[in-house]
């Protein structure tokens, strides 16, 4: 890392690609992220990069193996669709960089176990930008559930569902990783391996398939967890809008919505039944993306080598949904 002007360590960060959700999401919470800066951004346009800098800041690059070569960078972030991921993955980490990649971090188990024993024997950081599990939110639910508000967990519903997508979205695209299982599915698997543990048992999955665009447009899957709860988790991209997690256990129950792509002035609502009576807590508004970014950050200056079990157990998991779905992996 190189020292700042301050004589404090400052992260300096590089983006391999130009996506929406980084223009969107990302780079705007950059700027409230201490010890981390923005030292450039490349794409296969330089007036895109360019665009980009004006905007946020650092050096416009032309070309992602450019940016890979600066010395200067300590670490990149990739938001290139995810069928990408695995090439652009291991070539920031040849380069010697700190990686965090938008989410999944690979369409494969066996690329992210590769990629973890990569990053690990570097020791360099790779982490999958799940930026939801940050939420201060979560954190209370897991206090909740730990205190037996509900008494013990019987089951755990979750759902994330968004609108048609443009024709032409990448979303749509099955040599990009394209489909909803990898783009929609992964958060509310996400979800019940961050509160029921990475041991999560797959017994049955769905997948539609929409025969025009040749990806799964919407699927479900069943799942038991180690003490026995059964985990339902839905999710699409040609629906009505459905962001949201329910918890029913032997003494009450508790759901939430709106939980997956939070805005960061929004205040989450938790609904709780139990002993015959119903009530809400407010739990307040959290910036997520900028809690992913400094989440990374630390995990840097802490020498957390490799990628999460929770990373490497979501990739098995998505793998044996396709599986029983009767799918095979996206072609890259």
């Amino acid at each position: 890392m190189s020292p700042s002007a301050g004589g404090r360590d400052v992260l300096r960060l590089g983006v391999v690609g130009g996506a929406d959700v980084a223009v969107r999401r990302v780079l705007p919470a950059l700027s409230g992220v201490a010890g981390l800066e923005l030292a450039a951004v490349a794409s296969r346009s330089r007036a895109k990069a360019e665009k980009i800098t004006a905007r946020f800041g650092g050096r416009p690059v032309e070309g992602y193996d450019a940016l890979l070569e600066m010395p200067e960078i300590d670490a990149v972030y990739i938001p290139l669709p995810s069928g990408l991921h695995a090439h652009w993955i291991g070539r920031a980490l040849a380069s010697g960089k700190h990686v965090l990649a938008e989410k999944p971090l690979t369409t494969e188990a066996r690329d992210t176990e590769r990629l973890h024993a990569a990053a690990f024997e570097a020791g360099l950081v790779l982490r999958e930008n799940y930026m939801f599990p940050g939420h201060r939110l979560h954190a209370r639910v897991a206090a909740l559930l730990a205190e037996g508000l509900i008494g013990e967990i019987r089951s755990f519903d979750a759902v994330f569902a968004i609108p048609p997508r443009p024709a032409g979205d990448v979303r749509h695209r099955p040599e990009l990783g394209g489909g909803a299982l990898l783009d929609c599915g992964g958060y509310p698997l996400r979800a019940a391996v961050r509160f029921l543990g990475p041991d999560l048992d797959v017994l049955g999955a769905h997948l539609r398939i929409d025969p025009a665009l040749g990806v799964d447009v919407a699927g479900a899957a069943l799942l038991r967890a180690p003490g026995g709860a059964s985990v339902h988790c839905e999710f699409g991209f040609d629906h009505y809008y459905a962001s949201g997690y329910r918890f029913l256990g032997s003494a009450g129950r508790l759901a939430v919505e709106h939980v997956f792509t939070t805005p960061a002035e929004h205040e989450p609502v938790l609904r709780v039944e139990r002993a015959g009576r119903r009530y809400e807590e407010a739990v307040a508004a959290d910036d997520q993306f900028r809690n992913s970014l400094a989440a990374f950050a630390a995990d840097v200056r802490a020498g957390r080598a490799g990628t999460s079990r929770a990373t490497r157990a979501q990739a098995r998991i998505v793998d044996r949904v396709r599986r029983i779905a009767g799918r095979t992996a996206p072609a890259a």
